[in-house]
């Protein structure tokens, strides 16, 4: 959530800014300052009735003393009607912050000066890239059919038991991912990170805490009965242990990991581009997250976009790196950067990680604040990252190692997997 501080400080910019996410603002922000005006002047109101209120109780405690009791009891009259419209004003104050706070949420992040103007993702900008292209065999097949053909994931059966988008893994297939999240964490353990174990369900006041509500309501599973829903990453819950804390500034940056399971609705996504592994409603991430001082989120920005390229290399994959446009930019996000690792049998790039710094967005509506050495409080930042998706990540290694003799397992993964071949 943008500070109202800011949006009222900096109207024209925040209108401008966020029409690079082209998200036109500006009624937006107008209703918003107009709230605030008419919350700060009942605040006034209420101040000046309270401070005039216990100027009478002591006028009162004085006619008292001193006998006069007919101008004891005006007094008292007149207090009664100070109480009576303090409430009123209360009232009117908690139902204009009510709305005031319903409409901020309602405004995206700023992005950050960097991000390009556009549309969609066709807009976004390459900034690296890196590996070389498999020269894989002319009868060389896409994953799903590799999976089928080495009999370790079974998609038919994941639609038999619950339905498209959740496949069994099975055999080596299984052994794959459990190797592929130890190694992740492995790795992410060995940069300083402290991992976590979190539960798959969130409140309300996490999901929105992180933005995901209301913005993103219909991507989630609901429970309904308990008024939980299942976390679309793991960003969620571990971001949100710091949600209403103040952490000392000598203990930034807090540098958390998680493996789990992430559900995701993907309402109306269909299409050759999304078979087999390439869009699932439920799949396996390890996610890492940064809480940062404000002067040091975007060194630890490229820190994170580090850590997930070196990732990628020890797993042998050629990947690029591309800045999000505004229009592909999400709701939350300052700055993205997007990994994508290059699908040799599909012939095209499959994006398997998203770096992104939300600056104070989160911070804010989470009430996540920081204190420094003179005891004055500020937001923190927020950052998170997929290090990394498994699914597309599984799909590449599957179709660029395909050999005569079966696929072969990247070096780095050999000693957690306890082969180097799936035939």
């Amino acid at each position: 959530m943008l500070e109202l501080q800011k949006i009222r400080e900096n109207k024209e910019q925040v209108i401008e800014r966020l029409a690079v996410k082209n998200f036109d603002a500006k009624e937006l922000v107008e209703e918003i300052i107009k709230l605030d005006q008419n919350r700060r002047s009942i605040q006034k109101q209420m101040d000046d009735s309270l401070s005039k209120s216990k100027q009478l109780a002591k006028t009162i405690g004085s006619y008292f003393k001193t006998g006069e009791k007919e101008k004891a009891e005006a007094a008292r009259q007149e207090s009664l009607q100070l109480k009576s419209q303090i409430k009123l004003l209360g009232e009117q104050s908690d139902a204009v912050i009510k709305e005031l706070n319903n409409k901020l949420v309602e405004l995206p992040n700023l992005p950050h000066p960097s991000v390009p103007k556009g549309k969609s993702d066709a807009d976004n900008e390459k900034v690296y890239q890196e590996g070389f292209m498999p020269d894989l065999p002319e009868d060389a097949i896409p994953h799903w059919e590799l999976a089928d053909k080495y009999q370790i994931i079974d998609f038919d059966l994941g639609s038999k038991v619950t339905g498209a988008g959740f496949p069994f893994y099975r055999g080596k297939g299984a052994r794959l991912q459990r190797a592929l999240i130890n190694f992740f964490l492995d790795e992410a353990i060995a940069a300083g990170y402290l991992e976590y174990q979190p539960p798959l369900l969130i409140n309300e006041a996490s999901g929105f805490g992180t933005g995901q509500l209301p913005d993103k309501e219909g991507q989630m599973y609901y429970v309904g009965v308990d008024k939980l829903y299942l976390i679309p990453t793991a960003e969620v819950p571990i971001t949100n242990i710091y949600r209403n804390v103040i952490v000392k500034e000598a203990d930034l940056p807090l540098k958390n990991v998680a493996y789990s399971n992430c559900f995701r609705r993907e309402a109306g996504s269909y299409g050759k581009d999304v078979r087999g592994l390439n869009r699932l409603h439920q799949f396996d991430k390890v996610e890492i997250v940064q809480i940062q001082h404000p002067d040091k989120s975007y060194d630890t920005l490229e820190e994170m976009k580090k850590h997930v390229a070196n990732l990628l290399r020890k797993l042998e994959l050629p990947f690029r790196i591309l800045r999000l446009c505004g229009g592909d930019l999400s709701f939350t996000s300052a700055l993205t950067f997007d990994f994508e690792v290059f699908s040799a049998a599909q012939k095209r790039w499959l994006e398997v990680s998203s770096v992104s710094n939300f600056e104070n967005y989160q911070a804010n509506r989470m009430k996540l604040r920081f204190k420094d050495k003179n005891g004055k409080t500020h937001l923190a930042h927020t950052l998170n990252g997929s290090a990394l998706a498994l699914p597309r990540i599984v799909a590449a290694l599957l179709e660029n190692n395909q050999t005569a003799e079966g696929i072969r397992i990247p070096k780095a993964l050999q000693s957690y997997t306890g082969f180097d071949i799936i035939n």
